[in-house]
C-alpha cells in the first residue's frame, strides 16, 4: 500500500520505518526541510533503539522518501496518517492548530484526485477533533466525507526509548471510525502484529490515550507514595510493591477497573484511611491516597443528585449490602445513600434478598442499629412491593433480575442504575451513573 505519513516527529519517523519494514511504501511529510532532507538521506529524525537501521534499510530497498509538499504526497498515496504535534497549552488545552492546518492541505490536495483517500489520525487528541477534521477536509476539498473520504482514528501506543519493540508488539490496536471500508483498510495495516485489533466508535478511539496515560501517571506517584511511606518505616518498598505485582487476580487485572458506584465494605475505607494515617503520623503528605476517600464521596453525591433531578419522592433501592451476595451493610455506600435519603425527606423502601434483620449480628448488626435504626421498617422481602410503590428505582446490585418486572419498571418515573445492567439500557426512562 501507498502511505503518506504528516508529521516526521517520534511518532511519524517511528511509523515510516515499520510500515515500511512491513513491505508498504511510505512517503514522509513534514515543513522542516532539515527532516526531510534526513529522510531522503536514509538516516532519523530522531534517536531512538533500532529505527536508524530500519530507516536506512528500507529507504536503500527503495521503500522510503520524504517531501515537504503535502499535494504531492497525497495524490501518490491511498492512506495518509496524521503525527504532527499536539502541544499543551499552560492550561492543559491542546494546540491542535498544526493537526487543523494538516487537514487543509490534504483536503486542497484531494480536490485533485478521484480515488477515495482514508485520513488516519495518530495524533494524540480530544474527542471531537476527528468530527472537525472532517468539517475541514470536506470544506477544502469540496469533497463528502465517507463518499470520498474517511477520517479514522488510530491513538499509538509508543514509548520513547521502546518506540520500535512497541510498535511491533502492541497490547492492542485501537481503532475508531464510521467507515467499514476504512477501518477495513487502516486495519489491514496491522493484520500481522501479534494483538487483537479493536475497531470502536470514534470518541473511544480518541479519549483511550488520555486514559490510559493518566493511569499510568496515576500508577507511578501511588508507588512513590507508598515508597516514601515505607521508606519512613525502613521496609523496603521495592519488596513491597514487587508482592504486589504479583497478584494478578486484583492488583494488576481488570477488577475494578468499572465505572459505577462508591466503594465500601470493612476493608477499603478502614485500611485506606489507616495508611493516610500513618503517613500523616510520620509527617508525610500523600495527596493521591489522600484524594481517594473524597473522589469516592464525590462519587456518592452525583448518585444522589440523579435522584433529586427526578423532582420525585417516593425511591426504591434495589441492593442494601456494600456488594451483591453478602448481607455486611458495613460501610456499605448504600447504607450512606439511604440515610441521607431520609434525611432529605424522600419516602424510601428497600429490598435485598440477603438482607434480614433477624439475622444482623455483630459489628454488622451494630453498625446499621447506628446509621439506619428503622430499617425493618423501610426493608421488603418482596421486590415487586418495592417497586410499586415508588416513583424512582435505585439499581445497585448486578444479581438483581428485572425480568419479572420489566412492565412494572417501564412505568416508572426514573430506572437509575448505579451497576450497569444492560437489559434495562434501552428503557425510555433508564439513567446510568457514569455511562
Amino acid at each position: 500500500m501507498n502511505i503518506s505519513i504528516f508529521g516526521l516527529g517520534y511518532v511519524g519517523c517511528v511509523s515510516l520505518g515499520c510500515l515500511a519494514k512491513n513491505g508498504h511504501n511510505v512517503i514522509g511529510v513534514d515543513i522542516n526541510d532539515l527532516k526531510a532532507e534526513l529522510i531522503n538521506k536514509g538516516k532519523p529524525t530522531i534517536i531512538e533503539k533500532d529505527i536508524d537501521v530500519i530507516i536506512k534499510e528500507e529507504f536503500d530497498k527503495g521503500k522510503i522518501s520524504a517531501t515537504t509538499c503535502a499535494q504531492e504526497a497525497v495524490l501518490n498515496t491511498s492512506v495518509s496518517i496524521i503525527c504532527v504535534g499536539t502541544p499543551s497549552s499552560p492550561q492543559g488545552h491542546l494546540n491542535l492548530n498544526y493537526i487543523y492546518k494538516t487537514a487543509e492541505q490534504i483536503g486542497e490536495a484531494l480536490k485533485e484526485k478521484d480515488d477515495f483517500h482514508v485520513v488516519v489520525v495518530r495524533s494524540t487528541v480530544m474527542p471531537g477533533t476527528n468530527k472537525k477534521l472532517g468539517e475541514i477536509i470536506e470544506k477544502f476539498s469540496e469533497k463528502k466525507r465517507n463518499v470520498d473520504f474517511s477520517v479514522v482514528s488510530n491513538p499509538e501506543f509508543l514509548r520513547e526509548g521502546s518506540a520500535v519493540k512497541d510498535y511491533y508488539h502492541p497490547a492492542v490496536t485501537v481503532i475508531g471510525g464510521d467507515n467499514d471500508k476504512a477501518l477495513g483498510i487502516v486495519a489491514s495495516l496491522y493484520q500481522d502484529l501479534p494483538a487483537p485489533i479493536e475497531k470502536t466508535d470514534i470518541e473511544v478511539a480518541e479519549i483511550i490515550k488520555y486514559v490510559n496515560n493518566s493511569f499510568h501517571a496515576l500508577k507511578i506517584s501511588f508507588a512513590n507514595e507508598v515508597g516514601n511511606i515505607c521508606k519512613s518505616l525502613n521496609i523496603d518498598s521495592h519488596k513491597v510493591m514487587d508482592i504486589f505485582c504479583k497478584d494478578t487476580h486484583l492488583n494488576i487485572s481488570p477488577a475494578y477497573f468499572k465505572p459505577g458506584f462508591a466503594y465500601g465494605g470493612s476493608c477499603l475505607p478502614k485500611d485506606l484511611k489507616g495508611m493516610v494515617t500513618l503517613a500523616h503520623d510520620h509527617y508525610l503528605s500523600t495527596p493521591v491516597l489522600g484524594a481517594v476517600h473524597d473522589s469516592n464521596e464525590t462519587q456518592k453525591r452525583l448518585a444522589f443528585e440523579l435522584i433529586q433531578r427526578t423532582g420525585k419522592r417516593k425511591i426504591a433501592l434495589m441492593g442494601l449490602s456494600f456488594k451483591e451476595g453478602t448481607d455486611d451493610l458495613r460501610y456499605s455506600p448504600s447504607v450512606d445513600m439511604a440515610e441521607k435519603l431520609i434525611g432529605k425527606g424522600f419516602q424510601l423502601t428497600i429490598f435485598d434478598s440477603n438482607v434480614h434483620i433477624s439475622k444482623l449480628v455483630g459489628a454488622n448488626k451494630l453498625f446499621i442499629e447506628e446509621h439506619l435504626p428503622h430499617l425493618s421498617d423501610l426493608i421488603t422481602d418482596d421486590p415487586s412491593k418495592a417497586i410499586n410503590e415508588a416513583d424512582v428505582i435505585l439499581l445497585n446490585h448486578k444479581n438483581f433480575n428485572p425480568d419479572p418486572f420489566l412492565e412494572e419498571l417501564s412505568q416508572k418515573e426514573s430506572l437509575i442504575d448505579l451497576v450497569r445492567i444492560p437489559k434495562l439500557e434501552t428503557m425510555p426512562n433508564y439513567i446510568g451513573l457514569c455511562w
